[in-house]
Protein backbone atom coordinates (compact mmCIF):
# COMPACT_ATOMS: atom_id res chain seq x y z
CA UNK A 1 0.00 0.00 0.00
CA UNK A 2 1.84 3.29 -1.29
CA UNK A 3 2.57 5.42 1.76
CA UNK A 4 1.43 9.11 0.32
CA UNK A 5 1.89 12.58 2.13
CA UNK A 6 -1.30 12.59 1.70
CA UNK A 7 -2.07 9.71 4.00
CA UNK A 8 1.07 10.49 6.06
CA UNK A 9 0.16 14.26 7.24
CA UNK A 10 -2.69 14.11 9.02
CA UNK A 11 -3.22 17.63 9.50
CA UNK A 12 -0.83 20.28 9.47
CA UNK A 13 0.17 22.95 12.64
CA UNK A 14 -1.52 25.94 13.48
CA UNK A 15 0.15 28.70 14.35
CA UNK A 16 -2.91 29.55 16.40
CA UNK A 17 -1.71 26.80 19.22
CA UNK A 18 1.09 28.55 20.41
CA UNK A 19 -1.02 31.03 21.45
CA UNK A 20 -3.03 28.61 23.37
CA UNK A 21 -2.25 28.39 27.76
CA UNK A 22 -0.01 25.78 29.04
CA UNK A 23 -1.98 22.63 29.79
CA UNK A 24 -2.66 22.68 33.39
CA UNK A 25 -0.90 18.86 33.91
CA UNK A 26 2.04 20.26 32.47
CA UNK A 27 2.65 22.75 34.76
CA UNK A 28 2.27 20.27 37.90
CA UNK A 29 5.65 18.15 37.15
CA UNK A 30 9.17 19.45 36.03
CA UNK A 31 12.54 17.06 35.32
CA UNK A 32 14.02 16.23 37.88
CA UNK A 33 17.05 14.54 35.92
CA UNK A 34 18.37 14.46 32.48
CA UNK A 35 15.77 12.81 29.86
CA UNK A 36 16.93 10.35 28.23
CA UNK A 37 16.36 10.81 24.41
CA UNK A 38 16.74 7.25 22.78
CA UNK A 39 17.73 7.69 19.10
CA UNK A 40 16.49 4.33 17.17
CA UNK A 41 18.98 4.54 14.71
CA UNK A 42 22.89 4.78 14.28
CA UNK A 43 25.21 8.21 14.38
CA UNK A 44 24.57 10.39 11.75
CA UNK A 45 21.21 9.92 10.18
CA UNK A 46 18.35 11.56 10.24
CA UNK A 47 16.92 10.65 13.17
CA UNK A 48 20.56 11.54 14.77
CA UNK A 49 20.78 15.33 12.90
CA UNK A 50 16.70 15.90 14.22
CA UNK A 51 17.55 14.75 17.69
CA UNK A 52 20.95 16.26 18.30
CA UNK A 53 18.76 19.75 16.74
CA UNK A 54 15.68 19.44 18.90
CA UNK A 55 18.33 18.91 21.49
CA UNK A 56 20.02 22.53 20.50
CA UNK A 57 16.98 24.82 20.56
CA UNK A 58 15.96 23.28 23.53
CA UNK A 59 18.90 24.78 25.07
CA UNK A 60 19.30 27.96 23.03
CA UNK A 61 15.93 28.64 24.47
CA UNK A 62 16.01 27.00 27.87
CA UNK A 63 13.16 25.54 27.39
CA UNK A 64 13.94 22.39 30.01
CA UNK A 65 14.87 22.37 33.75
CA UNK A 66 16.98 19.38 32.46
CA UNK A 67 18.81 18.80 29.22
CA UNK A 68 17.92 16.11 26.98
CA UNK A 69 20.80 13.71 26.35
CA UNK A 70 20.85 12.21 23.00
CA UNK A 71 21.58 8.49 22.93
CA UNK A 72 22.53 6.36 19.78
CA UNK A 73 21.09 2.77 19.99
CA UNK A 74 20.39 1.92 16.51
CA UNK A 75 21.61 -2.30 17.01
CA UNK A 76 18.63 -4.79 15.49
CA UNK A 77 17.05 -2.17 13.11
CA UNK A 78 16.00 -0.34 16.02
CA UNK A 79 14.90 -3.23 18.21
CA UNK A 80 17.84 -2.22 20.89
CA UNK A 81 16.24 1.13 21.22
CA UNK A 82 12.60 -0.21 21.58
CA UNK A 83 13.41 -2.71 24.44
CA UNK A 84 15.33 0.26 26.04
CA UNK A 85 12.84 2.03 26.06
CA UNK A 86 9.87 -0.58 26.60
CA UNK A 87 12.30 -1.54 29.90
CA UNK A 88 12.66 2.22 31.46
CA UNK A 89 13.10 2.29 34.96
CA UNK A 90 12.13 5.89 34.91
CA UNK A 91 9.35 6.48 32.03
CA UNK A 92 8.76 10.42 32.99
CA UNK A 93 12.54 10.74 31.86
CA UNK A 94 12.67 8.32 28.56
CA UNK A 95 11.81 9.20 25.38
CA UNK A 96 12.14 8.16 21.49
CA UNK A 97 13.28 9.92 18.36
CA UNK A 98 11.47 7.56 16.18
CA UNK A 99 11.52 6.13 12.54
CA UNK A 100 9.52 3.75 10.54
CA UNK A 101 11.09 1.13 12.15
CA UNK A 102 8.86 2.29 15.09
CA UNK A 103 6.51 -0.09 12.85
CA UNK A 104 8.64 -1.96 10.85
CA UNK A 105 10.81 -3.65 13.66
CA UNK A 106 8.15 -4.95 15.86
CA UNK A 107 6.14 -6.66 13.18
CA UNK A 108 9.63 -8.48 11.35
CA UNK A 109 10.60 -9.28 15.19
CA UNK A 110 7.15 -10.63 16.78
CA UNK A 111 9.60 -11.80 19.58
CA UNK A 112 10.33 -8.93 20.94
CA UNK A 113 6.94 -8.30 22.46
CA UNK A 114 6.62 -4.48 21.83
CA UNK A 115 3.36 -3.06 21.25
CA UNK A 116 3.77 0.50 19.58
CA UNK A 117 0.01 1.47 21.41
CA UNK A 118 1.94 1.14 24.72
CA UNK A 119 4.04 3.84 24.17
CA UNK A 120 3.00 7.78 25.06
CA UNK A 121 2.49 10.46 21.98
CA UNK A 122 4.42 13.24 22.62
CA UNK A 123 5.12 15.08 18.92
CA UNK A 124 5.07 13.93 14.86
CA UNK A 125 7.75 16.56 14.09
CA UNK A 126 7.92 16.12 9.92
CA UNK A 127 7.49 13.54 7.33
CA UNK A 128 11.07 12.11 5.64
CA UNK A 129 11.06 11.75 1.55
CA UNK A 130 13.70 9.28 0.08
CA UNK A 131 15.46 10.20 -2.84
CA UNK A 132 18.26 7.61 -5.25
CA UNK A 133 21.50 8.64 -4.96
CA UNK A 134 24.36 7.39 -7.09
CA UNK A 135 28.30 8.72 -6.93
CA UNK A 136 29.03 11.43 -9.28
CA UNK A 137 32.32 9.02 -10.64
CA UNK A 138 29.29 6.37 -11.74
CA UNK A 139 28.62 8.64 -14.93
CA UNK A 140 24.77 7.84 -14.07
CA UNK A 141 22.78 11.53 -14.72
CA UNK A 142 19.14 9.40 -14.71
CA UNK A 143 16.61 7.20 -13.57
CA UNK A 144 16.35 5.76 -17.10
CA UNK A 145 20.65 5.08 -17.36
CA UNK A 146 20.76 3.51 -13.93
CA UNK A 147 18.17 0.94 -14.43
CA UNK A 148 20.10 0.38 -17.41
CA UNK A 149 23.15 0.01 -15.33
CA UNK A 150 21.67 -2.06 -13.03
CA UNK A 151 20.45 -4.40 -15.02
CA UNK A 152 23.56 -4.85 -17.28
CA UNK A 153 25.47 -5.71 -13.40
CA UNK A 154 23.39 -9.11 -14.06
CA UNK A 155 22.87 -9.20 -9.92
CA UNK A 156 26.21 -7.51 -8.76
CA UNK A 157 25.07 -3.99 -8.14
CA UNK A 158 25.56 -2.94 -5.16
CA UNK A 159 23.29 -0.96 -2.44
CA UNK A 160 23.22 0.29 0.79
CA UNK A 161 20.64 1.43 3.29
CA UNK A 162 19.40 0.85 7.11
CA UNK A 163 18.51 -2.78 8.32
CA UNK A 164 16.68 -5.34 6.61
CA UNK A 165 12.70 -5.13 6.14
CA UNK A 166 13.29 -0.96 7.01
CA UNK A 167 12.20 1.73 5.17
CA UNK A 168 15.38 1.67 2.78
CA UNK A 169 14.97 -1.93 2.33
CA UNK A 170 11.42 -1.26 2.10
CA UNK A 171 11.76 0.98 -1.31
CA UNK A 172 14.40 -0.11 -2.99
CA UNK A 173 12.66 -3.96 -3.03
CA UNK A 174 9.92 -1.72 -4.21
CA UNK A 175 11.78 -0.14 -6.97
CA UNK A 176 13.28 -3.66 -7.78
CA UNK A 177 10.22 -5.15 -7.97
CA UNK A 178 8.75 -2.34 -10.32
CA UNK A 179 11.84 -2.41 -12.49
CA UNK A 180 12.80 -6.25 -12.86
CA UNK A 181 15.95 -5.32 -11.22
CA UNK A 182 18.27 -7.58 -9.40
CA UNK A 183 20.39 -5.90 -6.82
CA UNK A 184 22.38 -6.89 -3.93
CA UNK A 185 21.54 -5.32 -0.84
CA UNK A 186 24.13 -4.19 2.42
CA UNK A 187 22.08 -3.44 5.60
CA UNK A 188 23.52 -0.52 7.55
CA UNK A 189 22.73 0.33 11.45
CA UNK A 190 21.92 4.08 10.23
CA UNK A 191 21.41 6.29 7.16
CA UNK A 192 24.90 8.52 8.14
CA UNK A 193 26.58 4.96 7.68
CA UNK A 194 25.10 4.81 4.43
CA UNK A 195 25.90 8.15 3.18
CA UNK A 196 29.29 8.17 4.04
CA UNK A 197 30.02 5.02 2.12
CA UNK A 198 28.40 5.63 -0.93
CA UNK A 199 30.38 9.16 -0.66
CA UNK A 200 33.51 6.43 -0.57
CA UNK A 201 31.95 4.51 -3.37
CA UNK A 202 31.45 1.13 -0.83
CA UNK A 203 28.80 0.72 -2.36
CA UNK A 204 26.98 1.82 -5.62
CA UNK A 205 23.66 3.56 -5.14
CA UNK A 206 21.61 4.27 -2.12
CA UNK A 207 17.97 5.76 -1.06
CA UNK A 208 18.94 8.42 1.61
CA UNK A 209 16.60 10.67 2.99
CA UNK A 210 17.79 14.44 1.52
CA UNK A 211 19.15 15.77 4.93
CA UNK A 212 21.71 12.22 5.12
CA UNK A 213 22.91 12.73 1.56
CA UNK A 214 22.91 16.73 1.49
CA UNK A 215 26.74 17.69 2.67
CA UNK A 216 27.60 14.92 0.36
CA UNK A 217 25.22 16.86 -2.36
CA UNK A 218 26.96 19.95 -1.70
CA UNK A 219 30.06 18.97 -2.45
CA UNK A 220 29.59 17.31 -5.68
CA UNK A 221 29.83 13.78 -4.74
CA UNK A 222 26.65 12.32 -4.95
CA UNK A 223 23.67 12.95 -7.87
CA UNK A 224 19.81 12.61 -7.11
CA UNK A 225 18.13 10.51 -9.80
CA UNK A 226 14.67 10.02 -8.38
CA UNK A 227 12.12 11.22 -5.53
CA UNK A 228 10.34 8.85 -3.57
CA UNK A 229 7.79 11.71 -3.27
CA UNK A 230 4.24 12.71 -4.29
CA UNK A 231 5.23 15.59 -5.97
CA UNK A 232 9.26 16.65 -7.22
CA UNK A 233 11.26 18.58 -4.11
CA UNK A 234 11.72 21.53 -4.36
CA UNK A 235 15.50 21.37 -3.55
CA UNK A 236 16.00 19.54 -6.57
CA UNK A 237 13.01 20.46 -9.10
CA UNK A 238 15.15 18.74 -11.78
CA UNK A 239 14.36 14.93 -10.27
CA UNK A 240 11.49 13.54 -11.47
CA UNK A 241 9.27 11.22 -8.86
CA UNK A 242 8.21 7.55 -9.18
CA UNK A 243 4.63 8.46 -9.86
CA UNK A 244 5.72 10.41 -12.58
CA UNK A 245 7.29 7.29 -13.89
CA UNK A 246 3.35 6.24 -14.06
CA UNK A 247 4.18 3.61 -10.27
CA UNK A 248 1.39 4.72 -7.21
CA UNK A 249 3.95 4.58 -5.00
CA UNK A 250 5.43 7.41 -2.31
CA UNK A 251 7.21 6.77 1.07
CA UNK A 252 7.61 9.11 3.67
CA UNK A 253 9.62 8.66 6.94
CA UNK A 254 8.18 9.85 10.48
CA UNK A 255 10.20 11.89 12.46
CA UNK A 256 8.81 11.65 15.67
CA UNK A 257 9.24 11.45 19.71
CA UNK A 258 7.35 9.53 22.14
CA UNK A 259 7.09 8.84 25.46
CA UNK A 260 8.02 5.29 26.97
CA UNK A 261 5.05 2.85 28.16
CA UNK A 262 3.96 3.99 31.74
CA UNK A 263 4.85 7.93 31.37
CA UNK A 264 2.37 9.84 33.92
CA UNK A 265 -0.33 12.00 31.65
CA UNK A 266 1.50 15.12 33.97
CA UNK A 267 5.01 13.97 32.21
CA UNK A 268 3.56 13.64 29.02
CA UNK A 269 1.87 17.36 29.14
CA UNK A 270 5.47 18.40 29.98
CA UNK A 271 7.44 16.94 27.18
CA UNK A 272 4.19 18.19 24.69
CA UNK A 273 4.41 21.35 25.64
CA UNK A 274 7.84 21.78 25.43
CA UNK A 275 8.06 20.42 21.87
CA UNK A 276 5.08 22.12 20.55
CA UNK A 277 7.35 25.33 21.56
CA UNK A 278 10.13 23.54 19.71
CA UNK A 279 8.14 22.62 16.41
CA UNK A 280 6.25 26.46 16.62
CA UNK A 281 10.34 28.15 16.68
CA UNK A 282 11.58 29.69 13.77
CA UNK A 283 14.77 27.43 13.56
CA UNK A 284 12.40 24.21 13.27
CA UNK A 285 10.35 25.69 10.65
CA UNK A 286 13.51 26.81 8.67
CA UNK A 287 14.84 22.94 9.26
CA UNK A 288 12.05 22.05 7.76
CA UNK A 289 12.77 23.52 4.77
CA UNK A 290 15.94 23.32 4.45
CA UNK A 291 16.15 19.44 4.50
CA UNK A 292 13.17 19.07 2.69
CA UNK A 293 10.78 17.34 4.99
CA UNK A 294 7.09 18.09 4.70
CA UNK A 295 5.11 19.79 7.81
CA UNK A 296 3.65 17.65 10.00
CA UNK A 297 1.42 17.98 13.92
CA UNK A 298 -1.18 15.83 15.39
CA UNK A 299 -2.60 15.74 19.04
CA UNK A 300 -1.72 12.56 21.14
CA UNK A 301 -5.08 10.57 20.04
CA UNK A 302 -4.16 11.30 16.17
CA UNK A 303 -0.46 9.98 16.66
CA UNK A 304 -2.19 6.83 18.30
CA UNK A 305 -5.03 6.42 15.24
CA UNK A 306 -2.13 7.25 13.37
CA UNK A 307 0.10 4.87 14.53
CA UNK A 308 -2.57 1.56 14.33
CA UNK A 309 -3.24 2.68 10.58
CA UNK A 310 0.73 2.77 9.57
CA UNK A 311 1.08 -0.78 11.31
CA UNK A 312 -1.65 -1.99 8.72
CA UNK A 313 -0.04 -0.32 6.03
CA UNK A 314 3.29 -1.80 6.96
CA UNK A 315 2.27 -5.05 7.69
CA UNK A 316 0.63 -5.39 4.41
CA UNK A 317 3.60 -3.81 2.96
CA UNK A 318 5.67 -6.19 4.24
CA UNK A 319 3.87 -8.97 3.35
CA UNK A 320 3.07 -8.32 -0.32
CA UNK A 321 7.85 -7.26 -0.73
CA UNK A 322 7.75 -10.88 0.85
CA UNK A 323 5.87 -12.59 -2.05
Amino acid sequence: MPITKRVFVQMTFSALIALLPMPSLAQDWKPRRPIDFTIMAGPGGGADQIARFIQSVAERYDMMSRPLVPTNRGGGSGAEALLHVKGASDPDHTLLVTLNSFFTTPLRQENLGIDVQTFTPVAMMGADPFVLWVHKDSGITSFDQFVEEVRAANGEYVMGGTGMGQEDSIVIAYMADAYDLKIKYIPYDGGGAVARDLAGKQVMATVNNPAEAKGFYEAGSVVPLLAFSDERLPAYPDVPTLREMGHDFSYYNQRAVVGAPGMSEEAAAYHREVFTRIYESDEWQAYLESESLSPLWMNADEQRAYWEKQVENHRKLLGSLEN
